[in-house]
């Protein structure tokens, strides 16, 4: 199944099953309107200081979501160059600067922690973009992803990559992309159904709270810096840096609704949001986009967990 994706934006994949890591690319080669919300204390980026209401560059030409923690945020420089040969970016008195934005997570606990995203990886991630969303589950960024890691890895579930969208009457669309890779347990915000918990010594899923109420979780969270949830929120709106940032802040409610506990001091969650400008935004209309955007990533998280198969000994949560 995929999904047309709003005018002026492409997402692609890199995906390595065998390192069980992995790249996804949005890019938005017109420029597009950027915001950034770091709520998790141990994020990794690149560009989102630029991204600041007061700081000067206001247009940037991809966002990178990638696995390999630290490491991975090489992959934007493969992104970097495949921009600048199509003479992308921020014009300058000796050519283009694309503008590259970049999140991180860790993956290094599953799959072949020597072999990370690089450059070739973001560089290929461009080069399968389209315009129709494709690919979920464990797929690109979220290759090596897993969640509900309260009581270690050997008890977590498989995470995933998602997508979901709404519209708003008068034209307005959203879209998320999200790469699910939380401390905290899965839960469905529409049923209030968990989605993927930790198991217990039968293999029977958790409810999110249970291992941290219990005491269980104070040995297995002493590896408090091997998560984050990612998420790419794109509109068509016509937005500012201050509104676009307002936007990517109301859209990280969607991560504390869906990801329990969520902003942990071992997640690094970070939302983007990249504004087209090709819609008006009518004055109070910005409270609705926030609304949708924190919705749609909520769903795109629980997408990405239930479409995400095992991999590398970790169960997937329709496998628990």
């Amino acid at each position: 199944m995929t999904s047309q994706l709003i005018k002026g934006f492409k997402v692609g994949h890199c995906t390595d099953l065998e390192a069980a890591t992995g790249v996804t690319v949005v890019l938005c080669e017109e420029g597009a309107t950027p915001g950034v919300d770091l709520r998790g204390a141990a994020p990794g980026t690149r560009e989102t200081e630029l991204m600041r209401p007061e700081n000067m560059v206001d247009r940037v030409h991809a966002v990178v979501l990638a696995g390999g923690s630290a490491f991975g945020l090489a992959a934007a420089n493969g992104v970097v160059g495949w921009l600048e040969e199509k003479d992308i970016g921020w014009p300058t008195s000796t050519g283009v600067v694309p503008i590259v934005g970049s999140a991180i997570l860790y993956d290094l606990g599953v799959g072949d922690a020597k072999r990370r995203p690089d450059a070739a990886m973001g560089y290929q991630a461009c080069s399968d973009a389209t315009t129709a969303l494709k690919g979920k589950g464990t797929v690109g960024a979220a290759t090596g992803a897993t969640v509900a890691k309260a009581l270690g890895m050997e008890r977590c579930l498989k995470g995933g990559l998602g997508f979901a969208e709404q519209s708003l009457p008068g034209g307005l669309r959203v879209q998320a992309v999200c790469a699910a890779n939380g401390v905290g347990s899965i839960v469905d915000p529409a049923s209030a159904g968990l989605v993927a918990g930790p198991r217990d010594e039968k293999g029977r899923m958790l409810a999110p709270l249970d291992a941290y109420l219990s005491g269980a979780a104070l040995e297995a969270l002493g590896l408090v810096g091997e998560a984050t949830t990612l998420a790419v929120v794109m509109t068509n709106a016509q937005l500012n840096k201050q509104e676009a940032t307002r936007l990517a802040m109301m859209a990280q409610a969607g991560i504390a609704r869906a990801v329990v506990p969520a902003y942990t001091l071992g997640d690094g969650d970070t939302v983007f949001v990249l504004a087209t400008g090709e819609q008006p935004v009518r004055p109070g209309e910005l409270t609705s986009l926030g609304a949708v955007a924190a919705d749609c990533v909520s769903r795109a998280i629980v997408a990405g967990v239930k479409a995400a198969t095992g991999l590398a000994g970790i169960p997937a949560a329709a496998e628990a």
